[in-house]
């Protein structure tokens, strides 16, 4: 049974763990090793999970493979966790697999940031209102890669449906003034990890998504439990010892000028080094060059350091 409305709300306030999409190098995802992962990030104290989401290479997945991951991460983890599934595309496409992710037993849709060149306001509200009317699981709407104005995200916070917003810009001041104006029982998580958590928290944030927690989930817990307790400059030290790792993934790789392409390979890359399942990458993501692979491993190794120091 899918957790209840309210208890998905509370979840939302800690830390949000990805689940990565392990891929083998012909492309096949490799649900052993997905169920794998989800049973030791559970042991390790995270209770709320994302799956099909930006970092496990939504875009990449079909249809039918989005709804396999989820029934593959839903049945590997206990009834407490609280798995979001991500949700995008086309009104159509998009309700269908909602339904899927019903017939599997997801506790909340992680409704996708648009995809669409062009966006109008009141027809992102109007998207999530048809996507609500095919489901009673609540939406977590992914509010990324666009402008919103803080009208949008109060009239966003409003909607019955949604129980939480996952708010993934770099203006926390922004954040702050939606907070102050949205409904009182929608949970914000900020969505660009460990960096920006303690800025985010400041302006009204409740939780965070995992970056290095990904695959290091521990720092981030202890980090969920130093904002809470307000102790800030704890905070701020945890958070500088997920930087150096943090940034690699903003990097451009081998013979290309966009930034952030290793991401997910560098995030893979933790997994491995964290004794868990990264995998291969499908394209249009390209596994990680020798120089990016190197660097990773160092960065892993003072990541490591740190946290030994910090959390023990």
């Amino acid at each position: 049974m899918p957790l209840p409305r309210e208890t998905v709300r509370d979840r939302l306030r800690g830390v949000a763990v990805g689940l990565l999409t392990p891929f083998d190098e012909d492309g096949a995802i490799r649900h052993d090793h997905l169920r794998e992962n989800a049973r030791d990030l559970f042991e390790q104290g995270p209770r709320t999970f994302l799956v099909t989401a930006n970092i496990s290479e939504y875009h990449s997945l079909s249809q039918a493979e989005r709804v396999e991951v989820a029934q593959t991460s839903v049945g590997a983890l206990p009834d407490e966790a609280c798995v979001l599934a991500g949700v995008g595309g086309s009104t159509g496409d998009a309700r269908d697999l909602v339904e899927g992710y019903d017939g599997v037993g997801v506790d909340a849709m992680m409704v996708m940031p648009p995809d669409h060149t062009y966006v109008h306001e009141q027809g992102l509200l109007d998207y999530y209102r048809e996507l609500a009317a095919v489901t009673d699981r609540p939406l977590v709407p992914y509010v990324r890669g666009f402008d919103p104005s803080v009208d949008y995200l109060v009239d966003l916070a409003d909607l019955d449906p949604v129980v939480g917003v996952k708010y993934a810009l770099e203006d926390t001041i922004k954040l702050g003034a939606a907070v102050e104006r949205g409904a009182d029982d929608v949970v914000w998580v900020h969505g660009l990890a460990e960096p920006f958590a303690v800025a985010a928290w400041a302006e009204g944030a409740e939780g965070f998504t995992a970056g290095v927690s990904n695959f290091r989930p521990e720092v981030g817990l202890a980090l969920f439990d130093a904002l809470s307790a307000g102790e800030w400059a704890r905070a701020r030290r945890l958070r500088n010892a997920c930087l150096p790792y943090q940034n690699l993934r903003e990097g451009t790789g081998r013979d290309n000028t966009l930034t952030g392409a290793v991401s997910v390979p560098v995030v893979k890359k933790g997994l491995e080094l964290a004794g868990l399942h990264g995998g291969s990458v499908r394209e249009p993501i390209r596994p990680l060059d020798p120089d990016t692979e190197r660097s990773a491993e160092e960065r892993y190794r003072r990541l490591d350091a740190g946290i030994e120091r910090l959390v023990g």
